[in-house]
């Protein structure tokens, strides 16, 4: 799930390895693109979260549907990979985009996927080259979709889980926006009742690499408290941050639990779900 810099940077000739750029930003979403333009790992392809990493918006499903799993398995082979390709995604915000891509690729049936731990950031720390060369487009990509359903959970079953107190759903967000406090993206501020918080980058040293997966295993335990990895829904304010959640505790042994795609964003589009604040 995690890969360091220095074995990226053994494989970087290496034509079973293609790397992903999905560095974005939310409140500038074409920022990621030019700094993908400005520099990046030698031959990384770039992912957009808006296009290639997210859906058609129809007003009820979120700010960041995902794609039809046929269309991600599509962007994928154009960029030349198969199901023997190791995938390796990276960012420059401590994973929560590249973690996306991470999760996407397991839910369309991939399997060699892994984070570049620590992103970009770790990457030049280590002083390794970026490059402004956009790779060729690669021949012979193409794979079978093989849709792993089981890892995502749809609104109807997280409104179940919220009212009846079965299961848990973990919000990636800050705390204030938790709270309800403040909301810089979304018309609502508040959470989904019953919801607990785990801000994502409390899974992450200063240097924006993974804590050890038995500091995080302790923790994720104390918060779901007995229940299983199954019965664990992870959310945020439109899906993204809470894949990064989702791979910490599969990086710490707990694994099967599942994303809410839609989030809050979809949760608060249909006025008579209830909210929680405070």
């Amino acid at each position: 799930m995690l890969i360091s810099t220095a074995e990226l940077r053994a494989h970087l000739n290496d034509p079973t390895w293609i790397v992903f750029d999905c560095r974005h930003d939310l409140m500038t979403p074409a920022r990621g693109a030019a700094l993908y333009r400005e520099n990046h790992i030698p031959g990384a392809c770039f992912a957009p979260v808006d296009t290639a990493l997210s859906g058609t918006k129809n007003g009820r499903n979120g700010r960041h549907p995902l794609p039809l799993p046929e269309a991600f398995a599509a962007f994928l082979g154009q960029q030349g990979v198969t199901a023997a390709t190791q995938l390796v995604a990276y960012d420059d915000a401590g994973g929560q985009y590249s973690a996306r891509f991470w999760w996407m690729a397991r839910w369309i049936g991939l399997e060699r996927v892994a984070v570049l731990d620590g992103g970009l950031a770790k990457w030049l720390a280590d002083g390794f080259p970026v490059t402004t060369e956009v790779p060729q487009s690669r021949a012979g990509g193409g794979f079978t979709v093989k849709l792993n359903a089981g890892q995502l959970a749809n609104v109807d079953e997280v409104a179940t889980r919220s009212k009846s107190g079965s299961g848990l759903v973990i919000d990636a967000r800050t705390p204030e926006r938790f709270r309800g406090e403040v909301e810089p993206v979304d018309p609502v501020a508040g959470r989904i009742p019953g919801a607990k918080n785990r801000p994502f980058k409390t899974n992450l040293n200063a240097n924006l690499t993974m804590r050890p997966a038995a500091e995080l295993r302790l923790e994720f335990e104390s918060l779901i408290d007995g229940r299983e990895p199954s019965e664990v829904i992870h959310q945020c304010g439109s899906g993204i941050t809470a894949c990064a959640n989702l791979l910490a505790m599969e990086h710490a042994g707990l694994k099967g639990s599942k994303l809410y795609a839609g989030s809050w964003s979809e949760w608060i589009a249909d006025p008579s779900r209830a909210i929680a604040r405070g």
